[in-house]
């Protein structure tokens, strides 16, 4: 079988798929449809298999329990990767429909307009509503403890959490649609959903997530560094837009740009404001980057507190356990007060970053396919 039949719809073979699928997300966030969402099976199916697992894992006692609670979460993954990537497989392979459900499949992978979407409603219920539904609402996006947290951190909070989800909900499962098609696709979103279910460093999952946690960092290497040129291409682009406008850059120069048609405000709903930073440098960005416990999640964090001139990072509270972090953007002296308007134009500067990093990497993969053929 040839790499075209194992992996159909990449976009070496079919060029179309990738940049409606990312249109389709952005405009219209997740499919609304009768049924549920397909990663909602892939969790139920990972929820099934961690009963066997755990039983191999304990079986052994407890001074057997790292070996064989590794050797269960790897086997585990890699059963839920095969059995998901085949089950995508016979379905786009199908005739007439395969084409539909290869769209559907690509479309529902990708969970960038769905996340802007929640984000700015956890961002409405922390503005006006009381502090414990407030933080109840925050909780819907992040899984670090938010019962004590006021406003300010949860706005910090959800501006880190939207940021690094830049990787994670959007540039990982595009990159790996573009290199495989829908397959490759929910291949990785199977070890994504192992991660977040079970890649915690707690002791009910500190060895069964360890294999789903380290493979998930492998897959996103690539994805998250051009998470954070991403930013930086937004950044140019709507700079370039504004200058386009008459305008200049600086304070509002992002709004004067979404003035240059009518068509950009009402992709957006609405030019909510500016991101009023700086770019430091991709060598700046990387190093404060490294200095996350995920060798992932900086890149995109630290590429929008730049551009956002806010901070992100900083120690936070997991399952009761402080995990230290460094702080990522600017220095204090510098750096500005997420408020309202902050997160609004933050959610505009992901926007755009899927938008332009998005069709960048569509358009180096078309050429790369290109040359190589």
């Amino acid at each position: 079988m040839s790499l075209a039949q194992l992996f159909p719809y990449s976009v070496w073979e079919c060029w179309w798929l990738a940049p409606v699928a990312l249109i389709f997300d952005l405009w219209l966030g997740d499919p609304d449809l009768p049924w549920r969402h397909p990663v909602c099976a892939v969790g139920n199916l990972l929820d099934a298999l961690e009963a066997p697992a755990r039983r191999f894992m304990l079986a052994g006692g407890p001074e057997a329990e790292r070996a064989r609670g590794r050797l269960a979460g790897a086997a585990t993954l890699a059963v839920l990767a095969a059995l998901t990537g085949l089950a995508v497989w016979a379905l786009v392979s199908l005739p007439v429909f395969g084409w539909l459900l290869a769209l559907y499949l690509a479309w529902a992978g990708l969970a960038m307009g769905s996340l802007l979407r929640t984000g700015r409603e956890v961002l409405r219920r922390v503005e006006n509503y009381d502090e414990p539904e407030a933080r109840s609402a925050l909780s819907w996006l992040v899984s670090r403890d938010t019962s004590s947290m006021d406003r300010p951190l949860m706005r910090k909070t959800l501006a880190d959490t939207l940021s690094e989800n830049l990787t994670d909900a959007f540039m990982a499962p595009f990159f790996w649609l573009l290199v495989g098609g829908p397959v490759a696709l929910w291949c990785y979103k199977a070890v994504s959903t192992t991660d977040s279910m079970w890649g915690y460093v707690t002791d009910k999952w500190r060895w069964l997530g360890w294999a789903g946690a380290r493979c998930d960092d492998a897959l996103a290497f690539i994805p998250a560094r051009l998470s954070a040129c991403a930013a930086w291409l937004a950044d140019r682009c709507a700079a370039a837009l504004a200058r386009l406008c008459g305008g200049r850059e600086g304070p509002g120069w992002f709004a004067r740009a979404g003035r240059l048609s009518r068509w950009s405000g009402r992709w957006s709903g609405h030019w909510s404001g500016h991101w009023s930073g700086r770019w430091p440098g991709l060598g700046v960005v990387a190093r404060q980057a490294a200095g996350m416990p995920s060798p992932n999640s900086g890149w995109s964090m630290a590429a929008c507190a730049w551009l956002c001139g806010a901070r992100m990072g900083g120690p936070s509270v997991y399952f009761g356990t402080l995990t230290p972090k460094p702080w990522l953007g600017p220095e204090p002296s510098e750096a500005a007060p997420w408020d309202h308007a902050r997160l609004l134009a933050l959610c505009e500067l992901l926007r755009y970053s899927a938008l332009c990093g998005g069709l960048a990497v569509w358009l180096c993969a078309i050429v790369a396919g290109t040359s190589y053929r």
